[in-house]
């Protein structure tokens, strides 16, 4: 570990093989998982647990309190799984007392300029490009892939396997396994080209398909629409995930296919 020009609180834990570059700020209520590797200029603050392996570029500040005026400095922490790259300038604001909690899942790439605030959970795997705005409470589940620029509103849900085009205002849920966009947001067809590169066969891309034209191409009503799905289509995982995932939207999901 690299000690020269740089401040590690005396009570940090800090792994074995850990590389910390010069002007970087460790505080108290730290871990450091081993391997990891963290540039200059970053700034991570009590409560950040980090996982192994990551790579946490120049700039970034992690586990700062959240930008939330009902905080009211109850403990609560971010968690960073392992093999997580978090890329220049980023933040990541720790929770509140709603879950107490900000997490980033496992094997993400979370580019520059990304915000993340208080009490976001973010699954593994996922793919969050520059200078999205995610705001609070929001979710964002495993192989999810958000383009730059992005705006996400709090409170929202993102499925997992979705892919969100770039300069995109997230308002709505957005239910799993679609590519969405437009203004407003809408259905863009199934992220084929995702699922197939995750292990999903043909025919279980064309039942997805067959699902989300009843939902947002054949139906205008959604909860009309759910019902026929759950009278047609054979019951598998994937069917249900999404029934599961529309009916227990509190926000409401995207809007159908926009001609």
């Amino acid at each position: 570990m690299t000690q020269s020009l740089v401040y590690i609180h005396p009570e940090a834990k800090v792994g074995a093989n850990v590389v910390i570059e010069p002007f970087t700020s460790i505080h108290q209520d730290v871990v450091i998982g081993e391997g990891t590797w963290i540039g200059s200029n970053v700034t991570i603050f009590p409560g950040a647990r980090i996982g192994k392996n990551c790579k946490i570029f120049p700039g970034a500040v992690i586990s700062a309190v959240p930008q939330d005026l009902k905080f009211n400095g109850e403990q609560t922490i971010v968690e960073i799984g392992d093999n997580t790259t978090i890329r220049e300038c980023v933040t990541i604001n720790r929770g509140t007392a709603d879950k107490h909690i900000t997490k980033v899942g496992s094997n993400c790439l979370i580019m520059a300029y990304v915000h993340l605030a208080h009490d976001v959970i973010v699954g593994n795997q996922v793919i969050i490009a520059n200078g999205v705005q995610v705001a609070g409470h929001v979710n964002i589940a495993d192989n999810a892939r958000i383009g730059g620029l992005s705006a996400v509103h709090q409170f929202v849900n993102i499925g997992r396997h979705v892919m969100i085009e770039g300069g995109s205002m997230v308002s709505k849920d957005v239910p799993p396994f679609v590519k969405a966009g437009r203004y407003p947001l809408s259905y863009e067809g199934v992220n084929s080209v995702g699922l197939r590169r995750n292990g999903f066969s043909s025919d279980k891309i064309n039942e997805i398909q067959d699902i989300y034209r009843l939902l947002f191409v054949h139906n205008s009503n959604v909860g009309k629409a759910l019902k026929v799905v759950e009278a047609e289509m054979n019951v598998t995982p994937e069917r249900d995930e999404i029934i599961q995932f529309i009916s227990g939207s509190e926000r409401g999901v995207m809007k159908g296919f926009q001609r």
